[in-house]
């Protein structure tokens, strides 16, 4: 545990960016009227349109990062972040459009030359491929490699740590077991795939599911060639699909692209390819990345979860016409472990929620404005399911503890005195190692007492995500932030509260509920073919998880994000919770 308080120059800190902030807006920076530099950008420019419009080639697009990617396998991949940039090498049948704000959501052809066609039934999804597609040694990519990429998710023992909507979907008894244990000779043994000839690959599913379009732009339903698929040890040196390929990787150091000679830009309409090479370089030292990103060294932090606290207050004040206040789709949160006692006794859940200061965390993050409005809802509010549900009080007393409430919860749960528990925070994500502290001196004032035991974000799906290592640490909580895997309730949620979510790694559901009903909301939600049906069931989710405290979110999160003067077409990209998008990046010289 870290030792000294950082509340007053936190609290500092972030009056100094909400006062610049507020300067920023009341001089006009809000984009076309706003403070611009030469390049034509201002505050809060990239939110909504394309910053910096080119289609000049070459240069060296450089980001820095405070924490690696949690996999470079696409079947294994979590992290929005990796997602974003792993689309320079990896493609899918559909994926995002290329555009700012909103307008990022709908679903175009990659792979495919568009949407599916589905049956009447909604069972049956059916796509022909572009021609042209190639593997970077020039090789013809089919609807085979596809498929055979799509069925590494069933290897559960070997390719860990990636989302599995697709195979609950097309396989929810779990019958298949993946490539690696399949019996057929071509090693393509899953029946709800069928691959009818090299350009055409059918989806076969048990019962319809309007999202699954959405499953398959993700990596998971990114094609991998079997001949160079090393399984456990794929994501050293994935085979790219994309415009760009691997020169060198160093866990935990740095990444490299340069152009991948075999991609054909006929084939792929989407990815500008501007760059000539991509770099990447992995720094713990924060302030020094937001430092060095001023002084022009880097372009854009890669893992797109904003500024430092000194970092922020630089950037308002001195350069403003390289910031935008990002409204993103993630909902800070700390999950309460129900196999942890006493946290398997509701009293004692209900008493976290009424000792915590939630405007004190508020703080630690950066303020309303630049950390972001207090959450009193599991949904974000972009996302079906939010509502302004408040039990607890949290938004009536302005984020204020209600210590009388928590004893009493307490007292109510058979622990008068409070009990001893563990929170885990990550060391390199801005403000949670802060704000950790920050509830563990909260929570002591009723006798709860929480030792924080700091973590690598990068290595999170092996600690928090293993209920067993939970378990064996001692973890009562876990403080960490989720943003959607696509913009439905379905695409938010059921990764952190389906019951049959819950694995031995790679879990998501850090609270480990196990709630029948709400495992049946999710089924009444993705059945449902009316949206106005869904989001109900969605809303009544929202309401069972708060008032059984199941899990504590505290911040609907806003960032300072920087972004260099050389960059070209920047904009925010709602499909990836407001990063950047980074596939269509270029740089001025």
């Amino acid at each position: 545990m870290r030792t000294g308080s950082p509340k007053r120059r936190l609290a500092a800190g972030a009056a100094l960016v909400v006062a610049a902030l507020v300067t920023t807006t009341a001089c006009g920076g809000g984009g076309d009227d706003g403070d611009k530099n030469e390049d034509g950008a201002g505050y809060n420019a990239a939110l909504d349109k394309v910053v910096n419009a080119s289609t000049k080639k070459g240069g060296t697009l450089k980001f820095v990062g405070k924490q690696d990617f949690d996999s470079l396998d696409p079947q294994r991949s979590y992290y929005g972040m990796t997602w974003d940039f792993m689309r320079f090498f990896t493609r899918t049948l559909v994926t995002y459009d290329t555009k700012p704000g909103a307008a990022s959501n709908k679903l175009v052809g990659d792979l495919a030359t568009g949407p599916a066609e589905v049956s009447a039934d909604g069972k049956t999804y059916t796509y022909k491929l572009r021609d042209g597609l190639t593997w970077e040694d020039g090789s013809k990519l089919t609807s085979k490699d596809i498929k055979y990429g799509i069925e590494r998710i069933w290897a559960t023992d070997v390719i860990t740590g990636g989302p599995a909507y697709i195979k609950q979907t097309l396989d929810p008894k779990g019958e298949y077991e993946g490539p690696y244990k399949d019996k057929s000779k071509d090693k393509l043994g899953l029946k709800a795939i069928e691959t009818p000839d090299d350009q055409t690959i059918v989806f076969k599913l048990p019962k319809p599911n309007g999202d699954f379009e959405q499953f398959l732009a993700m990596p998971t339903g990114a094609p991998v060639k079997q001949s160079e698929d090393t399984a456990a040890k794929y994501a050293t040196r994935p085979f790219s699909s994309g415009p760009y390929k691997i020169e060198s990787r160093k866990a935990n150091k740095s990444l490299v692209l340069v152009r991948n000679d075999a991609w054909k830009k006929e084939s792929d309409p989407l990815r500008p390819a501007l760059p000539d090479k991509i770099t990447v370089t992995i720094s713990a030292n924060l302030e020094e990345n937001d430092k060095r990103l001023m002084e022009g060294d880097y372009d854009l932090d890669v893992n797109g979860t904003g500024m430092t606290q000194s970092g922020r207050v630089s950037a308002v004040q001195d350069h403003e016409s390289n910031v935008d206040n990002i409204q993103t789709s993630f909902v800070r949160y700390v999950a309460l472990v129900h196999t942890a006692k006493p946290l398997d006794d509701v009293n004692c859940r209900k008493a976290v929620f009424y000792a915590t200061d939630f405007a004190g965390l508020q703080q630690t993050r950066g303020g309303e404005v630049a950390g972001g409005e207090i959450a009193n809802s599991v949904f974000p509010k972009s996302i079906p399911g939010y509502t302004d549900y408040d039990p607890y009080g949290v938004l009536a007393r302005k984020g204020k503890p209600d210590v009388a409430k928590a004893k009493a919860a307490l007292k109510d749960c058979g622990q008068p005195n409070g009990f001893s528990t563990k929170i885990t925070a990550r060391t390199n994500n801005p403000g949670e190692v802060d704000a950790a502290e920050a509830l563990q001196e909260q929570l002591g004032k009723v006798g709860i007492k929480i030792e924080v035991d700091p973590i690598d974000g990068a290595q999170s799906s092996s600690i928090t995500g293993s209920p067993k290592v939970v378990k064996e640490r001692g973890y009562g909580m876990v403080m960490s932030g989720w943003g959607p895997d696509f913009p439905t309730g379905q695409g938010y949620a059921q990764p952190l509260f389906d019951s049959r979510f819950i694995f031995e790694n790679g879990n998501y559901n850090e609270s480990e509920i196990k709630d029948k009903q709400i495992d049946g909301l999710f089924d009444d939600a993705i059945a449902s073919t009316d949206p106005a049906e869904a989001k109900t069931a969605y809303e009544q989710m929202n309401k069972r998880l708060i008032d059984n405290a199941d899990w504590m979110p505290f911040i609907y999160e806003k960032n300072i994000s920087w972004r260099s003067s050389r960059l070209t077409n920047v904009y925010s990209s709602a499909a990836y919770n407001g990063r950047y998008d980074y596939v269509s990046l270029g740089v001025a010289k």
